[in-house]
């Protein structure tokens, strides 16, 4: 697939904007600010309904205006098509592919991207619900239809949710509660789907995760996922259980048997918090590296190199069984230190040898107009010696009939500072000078 054009109006900074797309590779160059994120993100948009910077739409339309359009002109197996999305304020999105009008939600069967920011550091770090969402979006790239399984789960889950509050505020008992079964049959029916079409989705993506991985970080620590259920009395929160938890899959035909115990299990703890514990909204994407969590225990760079791997196999997988074929990358810039390598080793590589240290080094300037030397430090960090000579310690006063052989000297003429007076002692010092001036009278 091929974006041959994307027009965006009122998208973010862009009042009005047209690009025209070559094959192959790319790039967007300009200074801070000037929209390139934001044209790499009307994409992603695109594709998937949803930013990877904000959770609401509203910070996509430009300041001032009621609606924002994104339209692309694509190209996928020799067939042009025109896909556009409508962003609107305060009322329901709308779409349209070739000017016929459909559902926003499904966009995804006929555009698929897979988009790599330095935001995606939060699928390592963060919480578990940003993997969930991952998941989630990485499913509907894959198969469009569980973008509405996953709507009717939602609705479901609230609904439940809305009669566990209210039990427990008029303090119905659990046996008391026949309305809530019939919620817990629909629970189960959709949250079976998604619990099962995880698990294979995490199946076919830990190789690749695997692979990707170890082609841009090495072999060694060894980068692993699986998923973490809820309905097995897993916490998917805490990372420590997760690890020791068991990893392997149910059976598909025993999802749904499972999920009914784990509900009748919680039942009493749900009616006492009004709140669902078990099902597909508490599960977890769980990830290591060497058998510990990479949440807790991997570096910046094991990070980053991560997020990359799983936006990578993300890629891998979409090409396979996307109904799009090749889905669009993109990705936008980070920080050059976002890797191990250039972090430990920039300090003392020389500004010949290295640009980006020349460039670090650059914006750090004195005050006067000169730039800093560095000198190696004790702790084999680099540390600044400023070029301009430190101004001397002015003299503290000496206190009349107090000499530098006096034992209760509080003052001296050395350039260096005293040793900080205790309490009490200034008063003691004053009254010590009028002693002696009435005896020099």
């Amino acid at each position: 697939m091929r974006v041959l054009h994307l027009s965006l109006t009122d998208f973010r900074n862009y009042t009005s904007a047209e690009v025209s797309l070559v094959r192959g590779p790319n790039l967007f160059v300009g200074s801070n600010g000037q929209g390139k994120t934001n044209l790499v993100e009307s994409l992603g948009y695109l594709s998937s309904l949803g930013s990877h910077r904000v959770s609401s739409d509203a910070a996509l339309i430009r300041q001032g205006r009621d609606s924002a359009v994104v339209r692309a002109r694509l190209l996928a197996d020799d067939r042009e098509l025109l896909a556009e999305v409508q962003i609107n304020r305060s009322s329901p999105n709308r779409a349209q592919v070739n000017r016929g009008a459909i559902k926003p939600r499904e966009l995804p069967r006929y555009f698929t991207s897979v988009l790599f920011a330095p935001e995606d550091l939060a699928l390592v770090r963060g919480e578990p619900s940003g993997r969930r969402r991952f998941l989630d979006e990485l499913l509907v790239a894959r198969s469009p239809r569980f973008a509405g399984v996953q709507t009717d789960y939602d609705r479901v889950l609230k609904q439940r949710n809305t009669l566990l509050k209210s039990a427990r505020a008029s303090g119905v008992k659990a046996g008391q509660l026949s309305t809530l079964d019939i919620w817990d049959e629909r629970l189960v029916s959709l949250g079976s789907e998604l619990v099962v079409a995880r698990d294979r989705l995490a199946a076919d993506l830990a190789p690749e995760v695997a692979r990707a991985y170890a082609a841009g970080a090495g072999a060694d620590p060894a980068a692993r996922l699986s998923t973490v259920l809820s309905i097995r009395g897993a916490t998917p929160d805490d990372e420590t259980t997760a690890a020791e938890g068991p990893t392997e899959s149910i059976p598909a035909d025993e999802v749904p048997e499972v999920f009914r115990q784990a509900l009748a299990r919680v039942r009493p703890t749900e009616l006492e918090r009004g709140l669902t514990l078990v099902g597909p909204h508490r599960d977890a994407l769980f990830l290591s590296l060497n058998g510990l969590p990479a949440r807790g225990y991997a570096s910046h760079g094991e990070s980053w190199s991560f997020a990359l791997a799983l936006k990578l196999a993300s890629a891998a997988v979409v090409r396979v069984d996307s109904p799009t074929g090749d889905p669009v990358t993109c990705a936008t810039t980070s920080s050059p230190s976002s890797t191990d390598p250039v972090v430990n080793a920039w300090p003392t590589r020389s500004p010949a040898t290295s640009r980006c240290s020349s460039r670090r080094r650059s914006r750090a300037t004195s005050p006067h107009g000169s730039r800093p030397t560095r000198s190696a430090s004790p702790r084999g960090r680099s540390s600044t010696t400023p070029p301009w000579p430190t101004p001397p310690t002015p003299p503290t006063p000496t206190v009349p009939g107090t000499t530098r052989s006096s034992p209760r000297r509080v003052a001296t003429s050395d350039p260096v500072r005293p040793t900080p007076r205790r309490r009490g002692e200034r008063r003691r010092r004053t009254a010590a000078s009028g002693v002696h001036a009435t005896r020099a009278s």
